[in-house]
């Protein structure tokens, strides 16, 4: 599956999890290295750095910036083959706001 099919049906389907959520694309021209797409919910958010698999190799800062983002939120990667545990971390991580 092409990265850009799984990042919108990721895209529909945390929609559905996190009803009234916010979710930006970030551009990747701004700053490189930046995760896709955050998501805001109630007063906290998290980053996602979305792959088409878990052989897609990271771009120059990307695991920097998940590393980073992660001690302050929560970032990830996502692909396919971990897409369960991650939406598992990111709920943990975004639940009880409401």
């Amino acid at each position: 599956m092409r990265e850009s099919k799984y990042q919108a049906q990721l895209i529909e389907e945390l929609y559905s999890i996190f009803r009234g959520c916010v979710i930006l694309k970030n551009d990747p021209n701004y700053r490189q290295g930046m995760p896709d797409i955050m998501i805001l919910f109630g007063n906290r958010w998290a980053v996602l750095e979305v792959k088409a698999s878990q052989n897609t190799p990271s771009q120059p800062n990307q695991e920097y910036y998940i590393e980073l983002l992660n001690e302050m939120s929560f970032a990830a990667f996502i692909y396919p083959e971990n897409h369960e545990e991650v939406l598992i971390q990111l709920f943990e991580a975004l639940a009880g706001v409401r």
